[in-house]
């Protein structure tokens, strides 16, 4: 498919990049945000086709800087191609085997139960990037970020600034960003609608508790999330007490 990506203007600043011929259970959102001295991607799907050279020249934009939310396959996979990559020192974006897009394998990788591999589908895209292209060859490439990113830390653009949240639970490492001047924020995996994941390898339930606790404080104006749709802070916070609740009933 000559049209792997598909990107959407959600305001004069960002754009949203998605991967439709994915599985919904790996169909990640790509936040890119345009800065006036460097732009910035959260997140950069697969890896399967090439983000960077989507960005630079299906887009026309300057190469940005890539910003992991964490280490799963469906938000580093292109993480390869750019030359500058942050994240947040807990994660192991290095680590080599951690991607698959056979569903069973993928679910034993991550650390998911045998319901979860149950119902999975065999193969997670449903089309493929090139006429000579395999799913059996795919692999998730490793990285070394560039640059270390730690809580509190603030990212310059130029006319917008973003700030670091370490919010730790689903990876040790997973990271949100609020821009400052907007109070958008984008929370990469923390929260989003539906199912959210806290029982693979590195999750940490009690870490989890305390990051939702902590987005409910915060008051944005936008929520953009990892997967599925933009929301708004009511709507935030309500997703966060509903995670918290589920698990103090557990």
């Amino acid at each position: 498919m000559e049209d792997w990506f598909r990107a959407t203007e959600i305001n004069e600043v960002v754009t949203l990049i998605e991967e439709p011929h994915v599985h919904p259970f790996l169909c990640a959102n790509s936040w890119l945000v345009r800065g006036a001295r460097r732009n910035l991607l959260f997140d950069c799907g697969l890896g399967v086709a090439s983000m960077r050279a989507f960005v630079v020249e299906h887009l026309g934009l300057a190469e940005p800087v890539a910003v992991l939310s964490h280490g799963h396959l469906d938000h580093m996979g292109s993480a390869h191609e750019f030359s500058q990559v942050w994240a947040h020192p807990a994660e192991e974006p290095w680590r080599r085997g951690q991607g698959s897009l056979v569903g069973a394998e993928l679910m034993r990788i991550l650390g998911m139960d045998g319901a979860a591999i149950a119902s999975m589908p065999e193969i997670l895209v449903t089309a493929a990037p090139a006429a000579d292209w395999l799913v059996k060859d795919y692999e998730l490439r490793p990285v070394t970020p560039t640059r270390s990113l730690s809580d509190g830390e603030q990212i310059d653009l130029g006319n917008l600034t973003l700030e670091v949240l370490h919010l730790p639970g689903h990876t040790p490492g997973s990271i949100a960003l609020m821009v400052r001047e907007t109070r958008m924020l984008l929370t990469g995996d923390v929260l989003y609608e539906g199912t959210l994941l806290d029982r693979l390898h590195g999750s940490d339930i009690p870490q989890y508790l305390e990051s939702m606790n902590r987005l409910a404080k915060l008051e944005p104006s936008l929520v953009l999330p990892g997967h599925g749709p933009a929301f708004d802070a009511e709507r935030m916070v309500a997703l966060a007490d509903r995670y918290v609740s589920s698990r103090a009933l557990r």
